[in-house]
């Protein structure tokens, strides 16, 4: 039975308060604290206004008033609105208008009612509203937003089924999970509510970004055991210190297509660590399939997304919207799936959608995949991301898997450019695994695995690939090819 996170989160308190809840720095803070707190902020809400259902922006840097202020928003019966401080000011506004925020905990916006996370030492006597499962928990924007903002709205009981009773990671008491991604991406949804729903330590990340230099050492003095990385910060990881990770018990990673050298490389130095594959959009709470890597597991050119998380359902559906046991798009049901979008009716009946077969509620998530026989889930990129080439139907995480495949490549990103004598070419951008890279026998590599119009016309080594904010390779800030260059080709 679903239940909200304001109510699970007291349990772990009445059960275990003088456990520490959180950590920054030198800074603890017990069940107990926060529990009072948070009740602290969230009396401050209701006495300013704040009602069920109302949205109420949160903007602060990683720190025990981060997290006090998401308690606090919820206990107050309202969704938190995550907003980046780093973000420009004319998104923020934007967000902000967009959701009809009632106020904003934190940074002072003109415009908008600011409140100020009170002392740990404040109590409060304000009765607070009941909160419902199917209440909203979050709204967040989606990265990138173009044009007409589009925001996922995430009810409690969706966050309470990702983190409890996981059939994809052990989380226990005992359990410290670092808190390093930005709160405006829902990789920290995870690992927030995944500790404090399950009575383990919350330990923040100093504000900013973490280097892969420094991470090692952050890691090893919090005693982490349980970590998240987007695939490209996994990579650039592993790249600079894969020694970092010894001390975990599990790092997920996720977000975009995870590289079986790197995942070869981290079971050789740290062959006791469980490694697990995790995929879902923001539509469906962070994730929705995981895979488990095996110790001894063949990996061969790719890895899988895995099995769907307790509660789910993941199914493979041809053009016409019927289940199919070919490659085709994935749709997910279940107890993680969003609401809708917030005032986007028409976005929302377009992509949330009932099945024909049973009726069921699904997200269609534009992506594809397919189902091995043994029901684990393959994937094979966005059905949008594809492109044509001389008429040929091109999926660019298949020609990228097969990249990295070749020893010598340690990750690859494939994308059209338009040549200067106007046709378009397919340009590969590679990472070397080591020193050398033989273009001439990447190509030939290509050639046997290939056909002729998914192998790359050229070929640009960079030192890494460049990332978004949120850790995912950025493909529009691949550099232009130098047509002029005789190394592109070969």
């Amino acid at each position: 039975m679903s239940a909200t996170v304001t109510d699970a989160f007291r349990c772990r308190a009445a059960r275990t308060p003088d456990a520490v809840a959180l950590s920054a720095d030198s800074a603890a803070v017990t069940y107990a604290e926060l529990d009072r707190w948070s009740d602290a902020l969230a009396g401050e809400l209701v006495d300013a206004g704040v009602r069920v259902g109302d949205r109420v922006a949160v903007c602060l840097e990683r720190s025990p008033q981060l997290v006090v202020a998401l308690l606090g928003v919820l206990k107050a019966g309202a969704a938190y609105v995550p907003i980046d401080p780093d973000d420009p000011e004319s998104r923020v506004s934007m967000m902000l208008t967009d959701a009809e925020v009632s106020l904003v905990v934190g940074r002072f916006f003109a415009g908008f009612t600011t409140v100020k996370v009170p002392p740990s030492t404040a109590r409060s006597t304000v009765e607070l509203p009941q909160v419902d499962p199917r209440d909203l928990a979050y709204l967040m924007y989606t990265s990138g937003s173009t044009g007409k903002p589009k925001s996922v709205m995430i009810e409690h009981r969706n966050i309470t089924n990702l983190v409890t009773g996981a059939n994809y990671v052990t989380v226990t008491p005992a359990d410290r999970i670092l808190q390093l991604a930005p709160v405006a991406f829902d990789a920290a949804t995870f690992e927030i509510w995944g500790a404090l729903l399950n009575g383990a330590r919350v330990v923040l990340a100093p504000p900013g970004v973490v280097q892969a230099e420094e991470l090692g050492d952050l890691l090893r003095a919090n005693e982490i055991s349980v970590l998240w990385l987007t695939a490209a910060l996994f990579h650039r990881q592993i790249d600079v210190d894969v020694a970092a990770f010894k001390g975990l018990h599990t790092v997920l990673t996720g977000g975009d297509v995870v590289s079986v050298p790197h995942v070869r490389q981290l079971r050789e130095s740290v062959p006791e660590l469980q490694v697990v594959n995790g995929y879902g959009p923001t539509e469906t709470t962070t994730f929705a399939t995981c895979h488990r890597i095996g110790a001894h597991e063949d990996l061969g050119g790719a890895i899988p997304i895995g099995t769907p998380l307790q509660n789910v359902d993941v199914v493979v559906v041809d053009a016409e919207g019927k289940p199919t046991e070919e490659a085709g798009e994935l749709w997910i049901g279940g107890a993680q799936v969003a609401r809708g979008y917030w005032k986007r009716q028409d976005l929302t009946d377009e992509k949330f959608v009932r099945a024909a077969w049973n009726g069921e509620r699904y997200y269609r998530t534009g992506d594809q995949g397919r189902k091995r026989a043994d029901g684990v889930v393959e994937f094979l990129g966005r059905i949008d991301d594809q492109f044509k080439l001389r008429g040929f139907r091109i999926e660019p995480g298949e020609v990228e898997n097969a990249l990295t495949e070749h020893p010598q490549v340690r990750t690859a990103a494939v994308h059209l450019r338009t040549h200067p004598s106007g046709d378009r070419r397919l340009i590969a951008w590679v990472v070397r695994s080591g020193e050398d890279l033989d273009k001439r026998a990447l190509k030939a590599h290509m050639r046997a695995t290939m056909p002729e119009h998914m192998v790359p016309a050229g070929f640009v080594v960079l030192d890494e690939l460049p990332i978004t904010s949120n850790g995912k390779t950025d493909r529009k800030a691949l550099p232009e090819p130098d047509w002029n260059s005789k190394s592109l080709y070969i």
